[in-house]
């Protein structure tokens, strides 16, 4: 017997309205399956694609990522080079993608330590309507 998808299961009436992710344990997971870090850093690019594209379709108003603690800034310095070229390669590629569904992304928290690049980014901008 097949499954119901998760549409036809939940009702828009007991979902939540904010949900909060914290990505953390990408480069471990990559690590466990015998792959270099960056491969679960990107494995999880695609699970932030998966769970904000759902939340739309379900009607949950807020996404919150907790994407890159203060702890983070320990590793490796190329680990976190490599980590904030992907966070501008990825922002590059789907903030046009975001806005064209009528989503909104901002960057909180303290940026004072990200590129001048990055920092000068205005991602807190209105969707399309």
């Amino acid at each position: 017997m097949a499954q119901p998808s998760i549409d036809a299961v939940l009702s828009a009436d007991y979902l939540p309205q904010h949900i909060a992710v914290i990505m953390d344990g990408n480069g471990r997971w990559a690590k466990a399956k015998g792959k270099a870090r960056v491969f679960g850093h990107k494995a999880g690019v695609e699970a932030v694609r998966k769970t904000v594209s759902t939340a739309n379709r379900l009607g949950i108003k807020v996404v919150t990522l907790f994407a890159f603690s203060s702890e983070n800034w320990r590793r490796p310095e190329d680990e976190v080079s490599l980590l904030m070229e992907l966070f501008m390669t990825v922002l590059g590629r789907e903030v046009k993608r975001l806005h064209k569904n009528n989503i909104r992304l901002c960057i909180i928290g303290d940026k004072s330590r990200f590129s001048a690049r990055l920092q000068k980014k205005n991602y807190c901008s209105r969707a399309a309507n």
